[in-house]
Order: C-alpha cells, then sequence, then structure tokens
C-alpha cells in the first residue's frame, strides 16, 4: 500500500507565504464559541505551518515528503503542532486535545454560516434537478493532488469525479430515490457496470473501528484490481470503475464526529454543505459521493499513493448515505437495497459492519464464489474475534469464551449446513448476496420489520405484528437466509467460503455480552420456529431431488436442536447432579469410596454445590425481571464465577469418573461374556458408560474436528474459557433472555441534533421554470485552510472515552427492590426447610435441647437404640448447624461487599472509621463461619476456639451495626438535606471558599444512604446468626460427648 506521509491542504502551485498575504482577510479558522480558544486554534496552526527558525514551510522543498508519518513524529507537519522533545507526554497530549474529542455542539457550529462569512464571501445560484437539491463542492487542493494522474487524466475520466465531491438531499423514502423522481448516482452517471457493492453499516462505532473496516476493504479493492490474469475484471473498462463502497450510518445524533473527521480526510464528507430541509421537506439522508485514493489507518495514520509504488490503493468510487435521524439497521438495508442497488443494479452485494474487518483478499474469495456458481444466492466468510496484538484479549475469559464459539461454528455448524445447502444464517457483519436472488419477497419479508414502513404495511408491518414476530425479526439475517432458500420456482442455495475471513470485535464485560445474547437467541429461536412452521414453502422452490432431502435432513436436525435448546436448563442441572451423586455419594457404584472429600465431607460439600446451583439460578430469574444488567454488575459477575467453579468442579468429577471406568474402579464393564453383554453393561442405568459417551461427544468432538480442519490453536489459548462456561450460558443467559422476550427494542431516538443544519429555500429566476438556491460560495484557499483543521482532529491520538460506572437512581432502586425480594424470598425458604426437615428439634430449640442432667446419667451405659436415636439427632443437629454456616458465611459477606463500596466511593479524605470497622466485621463473620465449618469434621477446632471465634464475630457485627446506626440517625434517603454531609455517605467534605463542599452527587448520595442502611441491617442480622450458630454448636459437642457412654 501507499506510505503514510504528510501532505500539504494546498495547491503545490500556491505557497504557504503568499496563502496569508493573497486574501483581503485572513482565512477562516473553526469557531469553538470562545475568542481565546479561537486565538490558540489560529496560533497552533500558524505554528505548524512555519519552519523552526520562522520562515514559511514549502512542502516542494522538503526531503522528507516520503517518509512515515505519526502525530509524534519530531519532524514539523502540517498536521500537528510541534512536539518538543523537552515536553512531557501530558503536555503535549494537553496541546492535541484541541484536535481531538471534538464534542456535538461543536460540530454543530460548524455546520453553519456566519453572517461575516456572508458578508466576505461571494455567492453561486445552484439551479433543483426537478425538487431534487444535488450540488458538487469542490474538495481541497491536497485532496485533488493525491489522485494520480494515470487516473485523473485517463480518456474515460471525467474531471469532477477526483475535484469534486457531490453532496445530494434526499428528502424522501428510500423506495423513493429512484431516476423518475430525480435522483441519480455517479457511477449510473458515467454509465459503470457496477459488479460489487459493498456496504458498511454504522451506528456509532469510534473512528478507530471505522478506519478498520473501511482501509481493510480498500486493501482489499487493491488485491482485486491487481489481479492480472482475471478473465473478467480486466475487461469492459478498468477493474475498479466496477466496485462502489457504500457507508450507511444510522443517523446524526449516535454518529462519532470524529469518524466524519476521518471520511472528511479522504474528500468523501464535508462540514457545512448539509441542508435539514429543502423547501420545507425534511431530508431523510444527507448522500455523499467522492472517488478517493487516500485512506487512514486503524493507528490514524493517512495513506496516499506514491509514484511507482505498487502498492497504492487504486480509486475507490464511495457513497456516503448519513441518515438524519437513527431508524435502526433494517432501514439501512432499505436504503442499500430498495434505493442505491436499483439504480447501480450491482451483481454482489457484500455486508460488513462497521469495526469488522475483512481479510487479505477476503473479498475476491467472496466474489469467486458467486462467479463460479451461478445458482449460488449467498455466502458468508469466517468470522473470528480479535484478539489484540499477541492476543492478550484471551486473558479475558468472555472473549475467549466468544473465540472458541465462533471457531467451533466456523468447524462444524457452517461446513455441514453448507453442504445441506442452507445455512441458517449469514451474519449481518460479514455476508454477500446476489441481488438478483434476494428481489422480490425476501426483501419484501426481510423489510416488514423496518418501523417506518410501519403505517404503509398496517397489520404486516413491525407496529401490527405480536410480540412473536418482533422478536423474529431481532435476527433478521434468519428470515432472509430462509426467503432466499424458499423462493418460489428458483433453486438459490448459500454457502460457507472459508478462504473469506474476517475479524470483528466482541463485547468485553458481562452486561454488553447479555444485552446482545439477548437480542441474538430470541431472535434466533423465534427466526427458528418461522423456518421449521413454513418450511412447506420449500415444495415451491425448483430446488433437485437430492437437495430436497438434504434439507428435509436439516430440518429435522434443527428440530431437535431446538428441543434441546428448550430444555438446555434442565438438561444442565440433572447432567451435574447426576454426575456428583455417582462420585460423591458412598455406594456400590464407586466400592463406598466417595470422592473428592471422602465418604463424609463428599455428599454435604455436594448437597450445598447443587442447592447453591438452585439458588444462584432462582436469584436469575429476579434479576432478569427486575434489572438492567448494567445496573448489576456485580451481581452478573459473581454469577458467572459461581457457574464457572461449579463447572469446573463437574469436569473434575467427569474426568475422575472416566479415568475409574477404565481402572476398574467404578464401572465394571462386562468385556468376557460377548458384544451383547458388554452394551448391555457399558448402557446401564448403574454404568457410566453414558456419561463416558457424553463426555466424548462434547468435547472429543471438538478437539477431533478441529485437528482435520487444520485450526486447533483455539483449542489450547481459548476452550478453558469455553468449557468453563458452558453452564453460565445456559442458565444467565437463556433465562436474561427469555425473561426479557418482551423487550423488541424498537423504538427510534429522535434527532434534535439536525436543528443546527440549515434549511435550503429556492428562489425562481425572472422568466425562467427552473428553480435554483443561493449559497456561500468559498474560495479554494479558504476551503484548504479548514481542511488543514480537519485533518488534525481526524488523525489526533485516539482516546478511550472513559466509562461511566455511575450507577442511576432508577437503577439504584431496581436494585434495593432485587435485594428486597431475594432477602424475603431465602428467609421464607430457610424457614421452610428448617421446619419441615424433621420439624424444630432439628435447630437445637427443643426441650431436650435445655436439659440439663446429671453427669452420672450422660455417663451411663445406653442401649444400642438410645445411641441409634442419638446418632440420628446429632446428624440432624450437624446439617442445621452446617446450614447457618452457610447463612453466617453469606450475610458476612454481603457486609464486606457493602462496606467496600461505601469505602471505594470516597473521594476526598480518609475512609471514615466506622466504614472500615464495618469492612473488618464482614471478614470476621467470614473467618467465625469458615472456623466453625472447619470444626464440624476436625475434632481440636471444634469446642473453645469455634465458640471464640462465633462469640468475638458476634461482638463486633453488633458494635459495627450499633455504630452504623448511630451514624445513620435522622438521615432519610430521598431527603438530600439530611445526607449530603454525613460522614458515612458524604464521600468526603472539604472547605473551599470558607463554604463546605463534598464530593457526591445526588443521585450517590441516594445510592450510598440505600447500601449504608443495608449494611447495618445486614450487620445485625450475621450477628443473630452467629449467635445462632454458637447457640446450635455448643448443643451438637454436648451430644457428641453424650455418644462416647458405652453400650450395654
Amino acid at each position: 500500500m501507499g506510505t503514510p506521509t504528510p501532505y500539504s491542504a494546498h495547491s503545490p502551485q500556491q505557497s504557504r507565504s503568499s496563502f496569508y498575504s493573497s486574501h483581503a482577510s485572513p482565512s477562516p479558522t473553526p469557531t469553538y464559541g470562545h475568542e481565546d480558544i479561537e486565538d490558540q486554534q489560529t496560533t497552533l496552526l500558524r505554528r505548524s505551518l512555519a519552519s523552526p527558525d520562522g520562515t514559511s514551510y514549502d512542502p516542494n522543498t522538503s526531503t522528507d515528503s516520503l517518509r512515515r508519518y505519526t502525530l509524534h513524529d519530531p519532524g514539523i507537519t502540517a498536521f500537528a503542532p510541534p512536539y518538543h522533545e523537552s515536553e512531557t507526554a501530558e503536555v503535549h497530549s494537553a496541546r492535541m486535545s484541541d484536535y481531538s474529542g471534538i464534542e456535538m455542539d461543536a460540530w454543530q457550529r460548524r455546520q453553519g454560516v456566519k453572517s461575516s462569512a456572508l458578508r466576505r464571501y461571494g455567492t453561486r445560484k445552484i439551479n433543483l434537478q426537478g425538487s431534487v437539491l444535488s450540488v458538487d463542492y469542490p474538495v481541497p487542493s491536497a485532496i485533488q493532488n493525491a489522485a494520480q494522474s494515470e487516473y485523473r487524466d485517463a480518456e474515460e475520466a471525467f474531471h469532477e469525479e477526483f475535484t469534486h465531491m457531490r453532496y445530494t438531499a434526499a428528502t424522501c423514502d428510500p423506495d423513493e430515490f429512484t431516476l423518475r423522481n430525480g435522483y441519480n448516482l455517479r457511477p449510473a452517471m458515467y454509465n459503470r457496470h457496477t459488479e460489487l457493492l459493498i456496504a458498511i453499516t454504522y451506528y456509532n462505532e469510534d473512528k478507530v473501528l471505522t478506519a478498520r473496516t473501511l482501509h481493510g476493504v480498500m486493501q482489499n479493492v487493491r488485491d482485486i484490481v491487481n489481479l492480472k490474469k482475471s478473465e473478467f475484471w480486466n475487461k469492459g473498462g478498468p477493474a475498479w470503475q466496477k466496485i462502489v463502497v457504500c457507508l450507511v450510518f444510522d443517523g446524526i445524533e449516535p454518529c462519532d464526529k470524529n469518524t466524519l473527521d476521518v471520511l472528511a480526510t479522504i474528500g468523501v464528507y464535508q462540514d457545512g454543505v448539509m441542508k435539514k430541509d429543502v423547501d420545507g421537506r425534511e431530508t431523510v439522508a444527507h448522500i455523499f459521493e467522492y472517488t478517493t485514493q487516500l485512506s487512514v489507518t486503524p493507528t490514524q495514520q493517512l495513506v496516499r499513493p506514491q509514484p511507482n509504488d505498487p502498492r497504492n490503493l487504486p480509486p475507490v468510487q464511495m457513497i456516503l448515505c448519513l441518515k438524519q435521524k437513527n431508524s435502526k439497521k433494517i432501514n439501512s438495508h432499505r436504503w442499500l437495497f430498495n434505493a442505491f442497488s436499483r439504480i447501480l443494479n450491482p451483481e454482489i452485494c457484500i455486508l460488513l459492519d462497521a469495526g469488522t474487518k475483512p481479510g487479505s483478499k477476503s473479498l475476491l474469495a467472496l466474489w469467486e464464489a458467486f462467479y463460479n456458481d451461478k445458482t449460488l444466492g449467498g455466502a458468508c466468510g469466517e468470522i473470528h474475534a480479535m484478539l489484540g496484538k499477541g492476543w492478550r484479549n484471551l486473558l479475558n475469559p468472555l472473549v475467549a469464551a466468544q473465540n472458541f464459539e465462533y471457531k467451533i461454528s466456523n468447524i462444524l455448524d457452517k461446513p455441514l449446513e453448507s453442504a445441506f445447502g442452507y445455512v441458517s444464517v449469514l451474519p449481518g457483519a460479514f455476508s454477500a448476496y446476489r441481488y438478483r436472488a434476494i428481489m422480490g419477497r425476501p426483501l419484501e419479508q426481510y423489510f416488514h420489520g423496518d418501523h417506518t414502513l410501519s403505517k404503509r404495511l398496517g397489520k404486516k408491518g413491525i407496529e401490527g405484528m405480536n410480540i412473536f414476530k418482533k422478536n423474529m425479526f431481532l435476527a433478521e439475517d434468519r428470515i432472509l437466509c430462509f426467503e432466499l432458500v424458499a423462493k418460489a420456482g428458483f433453486r438459490w442455495h448459500l454457502t460457507y467460503v472459508k478462504a473469506s475471513k474476517g475479524e470483528t470485535d466482541v463485547p468485553e464485560a458481562a452486561p454488553e455480552f447479555l444485552s446482545q445474547r439477548r437480542r441474538w437467541l430470541n431472535g434466533s429461536f423465534a427466526a427458528s420456529l418461522y423456518s421449521i412452521m413454513h418450511f412447506g414453502r420449500i415444495y415451491k422452490s425448483n430446488h433437485s431431488l437430492l437437495r430436497m432431502f438434504f434439507l428435509h435432513i436439516q430440518m429435522i436436525y434443527n428440530c431437535c436442536q431446538l428441543i434441546m435448546t428448550w430444555f438446555s436448563l434442565a438438561s444442565y442441572w440433572l447432567t451435574s447432579s447426576v454426575i456428583m451423586d455417582l462420585v460423591g455419594t458412598p455406594s456400590s457404584h464407586n466400592k463406598y469410596k466417595a470422592w473428592p472429600f471422602g465418604n463424609d465431607a463428599s455428599p454435604i460439600v455436594n448437597f450445598f454445590v447443587k442447592y447453591g446451583y438452585l439458588l444462584v439460578l432462582m436469584v436469575q430469574f429476579v434479576l432478569a425481571l427486575g434489572n438492567r444488567p448494567k445496573g448489576t454488575k456485580i451481581a452478573y459477575t459473581l454469577s458467572f464465577l459461581y457457574f464457572s467453579l461449579v463447572q469446573f468442579y463437574v469436569l473434575i468429577l467427569s474426568f475422575y469418573l472416566v479415568a475409574n471406568a477404565f481402572m476398574g474402579g467404578m464401572m465394571d464393564f462386562d468385556f468376557d461374556q460377548g458384544v451383547g453383554h458388554f452394551l448391555s453393561s457399558f448402557f446401564s442405568s448403574s454404568g457410566g458408560g453414558i456419561v463416558l459417551i457424553a463426555l466424548v461427544s462434547t468435547y472429543g468432538i471438538y478437539i477431533v474436528a478441529s485437528i482435520l480442519y487444520m485450526d486447533p490453536w483455539h483449542i489450547l489459548t481459548s476452550s478453558w474459557a469455553y468449557f468453563l462456561g458452558m453452564t453460565t450460558s445456559i442458565n444467565i443467559l437463556m433465562v436474561y433472555a427469555f425473561c426479557n422476550w418482551h423487550d423488541v427494542s424498537w423504538g427510534t431516538k429522535g434527532s434534535d441534533k439536525a436543528d443546527a443544519l440549515p434549511s435550503a429555500q429556492t428562489k425562481k429566476a425572472d422568466g425562467s421554470k427552473s428553480n435554483f438556491i443561493e449559497e456561500v460560495d468559498k474560495p479554494q484557499a479558504d476551503i484548504d485552510s479548514q481542511f488543514e483543521t480537519t485533518v488534525k482532529r481526524a488523525l489526533a491520538p485516539y482516546q478511550e472515552p472513559k466509562d461511566d460506572s455511575t450507577i442511576s437512581l432508577d437503577d439504584s432502586y431496581r436494585n434495593f427492590r432485587t435485594n428486597l425480594v431475594l432477602f424475603w424470598i431465602l428467609s421464607n425458604l430457610l424457614v421452610a426447610l428448617l421446619i419441615t426437615s424433621d420439624g424444630i428439634r432439628k435447630m437445637c430449640l427443643t426441650e431436650s435441647s435445655f436439659e440439663l442432667r446429671p453427669i452420672a446419667m450422660m455417663t451411663a451405659p445406653r442401649t444400642r437404640d438410645e445411641v441409634l436415636a442419638l446418632d440420628i439427632s446429632t446428624e440432624s443437629r450437624q446439617s442445621s448447624v452446617l446450614m447457618l454456616m452457610v447463612i453466617q458465611f453469606l450475610f458476612a459477606v454481603i457486609v464486606l461487599g457493602l462496606s467496600v463500596t461505601l469505602a471505594k466511593g470516597q473521594r476526598y479524605g480518609s475512609v471514615p472509621a466506622a466504614t472500615g470497622y464495618a469492612a473488618f466485621t464482614g471478614g470476621a463473620g467470614m473467618l467465625a463461619a469458615a472456623v466453625g465449618f472447619a470444626a464440624l469434621f476436625r475434632e481440636p477446632l471444634n469446642g473453645i476456639i469455634s465458640w471464640a471465634t462465633d462469640g468475638l464475630a458476634s461482638l463486633a457485627l453488633l458494635a459495627g451495626g450499633v455504630a452504623f446506626a448511630v451514624l445513620l440517625r435522622g438521615t432519610s434517603c430521598p431527603n438530600i438535606e439530611t445526607t449530603w454531609d454525613n460522614v458515612l455517605l458524604s464521600g468526603g467534605c472539604t472547605t473551599i471558599d470558607h463554604q463546605k463542599t463534598c464530593m457526591s452527587s445526588p443521585s450517590k448520595l441516594k445510592s450510598r444512604c440505600t447500601s449504608a442502611k443495608a449494611d447495618a441491617a445486614f450487620m445485625f442480622i450475621a450477628c443473630v446468626g452467629c449467635i445462632a450458630a454458637l447457640f446450635c454448636s455448643f448443643t451438637l459437642a454436648r451430644n457428641r460427648g453424650s455418644r462416647k457412654a458405652g453400650v450395654v
């Protein structure tokens, strides 16, 4: 590719020294609303154009014009303020911040024209084509000069293609964007055949993600243009003229304005040319067209062609469709297919999402699949997760699990479905369709999900659909795939192209991951049901008998998969429970040797693991029905962790079970009585053969298939995260998705940001029938001057946006409600379990528990029946003590968590002593519960040590609760006046100008107040738990002493 180099924003024929002296008034610089900022911008711009000795800088005499350029290069360039080696990185970053992170209000100010500019500049008249406003605007000189002369001066070239950007204000629906209504696009105006239309759909991705996709696309276009032996691309004109790249931006408001600066740097966009309406007709989409040879890399380096460099990028015909309002992805595709494709009539349409980077020659591989198979209607490539430098993203379990999931889908699912001819989903992030194959019913059904058509379609539109169909359009790409294969009278099929690879970013945090999978799971479930219920439409297609046979096989497979998905919640619970029972319960199957904690402890540990599993699963329903993932990050993170630990434990038990199967320790297979007896023993319910088959089919198939596919590295790097997260994917993702089936998220955002755009009012000339508008005619020098600042913003180092982790007031109320409901459910469940087990006697509350017998009676010999009854009573009491220990531990964890949260919110000064002490009491409660649990199995700890820790923990918790109650006395969480300066809640206070100022905002105050009061309540509850555990443990020790009596 071309070498990233600096270039001038002025024509080479015009020196920079003459630039400032050739006009009566200085060239305008961007206005930021404050005079001091404008002066700073002008100063920086003049300094950037000056050489170290103060003289003007002429790029024509520079000897460094071919070197690589970065913004931190100490050389003098026209793009950045000079970087001095004596400066610290912070100082230089602060200076560069003038050109990075431009806010929405700054962008809005750049769209208008000042009254002073109207007086200074001349105006020009622009005739409308009917009622359509379509204008050519000159691009900056640097962009014009970047085009190589071999393309710019070619015989078939059009002059304005490289010198002017074309802007069209589309005031119509996408279906009305037609030649008949006066709309047109440059490739059609130049009578060019469009073979390949590459569409990039965009919502709010940053400039790095957008540059990754756009630069990758331009490199792929170069791969096609550089083909030497192609029988197609080298005939009928240059290859680049057969390719069009279309970017569809879903709304002005969500769009990252730095991304627009990147597009302006390569010539596809300009500030100040958009019109919000034309004669009162609102603009629906702003359409920009330009053919460019420039590109910006993800590292903010500018790539321009160099003389005689075979790596130069070819010209790329680009269309930018910036929709005025956010109207979702299906509407973006309606602009692509029903507006632009009808005019361009492409053969193949490739769909990409912003952020997906196509690999080398990937788009060529997709096109070749269509070129070599005339009945191919759609195709997709291999998508894999973005792993970062040195695969460091794999350290994140979520990223590693998703990487493994993508890989296995590309190894097992996609090739199998491709062999059948029906790939159930061609991902919208990286797929391709033959345009004439999807025309007609496939697109009609697909666009039923466009909410902008809801009034026109009536009951068939999104507003008239039931909740099932609305969810179905959350996975709209599945609908298009089925409609394409089932298209009446045709034999279109779908395939998977392994040679085509794309890299995409994946969610890295639990809230974003849950939100994404909710849409995927609900949409795919509804779409799968839709394809099964409408399978009969396949018979109207023109597929061969062999293809029909395979489609029937695939339909049966999809039905089985749907059933397994439906019952997956019970399946995972039963599998985990059965494996724990087989290994951890002493029985004849394991020769009465429980593993891994021994005969006494293993059943108890498994009991708590299993019921903890059910408890956390119940919590998922409460969270999913009442909370947003972003507001309950901690709860979901802990849930992910718990289910992963359970899965890890079950995996260990499973491999132990398999190992013993071959060592004869647990499963007695009959190898001596023939095949029949062996199979009978292998599949018997008492044996482990079924478990062995399940393990091999679940885990072994991944390893074998990956090795056969010659792509095994994900097994080594990512399988650990996927296997540990298998239970999590069912118990958290499926529960959250189904509990939010009602959330179809079809609402559209209004865009008041378009109000900053000027209106276009037409006038009629005397004696003329055509209308025209009058606008400012900027001189080329001023266009170049403003372009300097645009490039500086575009190439400024990308700064990660700060994640606002503040919990909203609504989320804090939801969290409190959830905690209250969970505490209510758990406390009532505990009471019910304790009473219905074997009676209140198990809780050491019967009269016999308080009975003080003489020592002689306690040591007197007992009958066997008495000893047996005493053993049963002791075991029941031991179970109750264990339950109390667990409850005590959970409450202590809650106290510690709430106290740490309050401490982390301290913004000024030291953490209050009461908060630190509360955290200590939580740790003390956890320690007491751990010691009490160990005392049940280790005799030396049973007695004074366990009683002392329980007693001290209860006193500490009681003191902490009293301290919090005293400090919170008189506070009311909704009333800020009672909480703003409270030592526990304020986050720290200081005196500024003799006025007391505290750190916490009102929303944080309410949240911290709720947490502090909950912390106090849980300290009292944990104190009661410690006292109850102490009492029961004392009684249990006394009963153990009674067991030592002899037996007569």
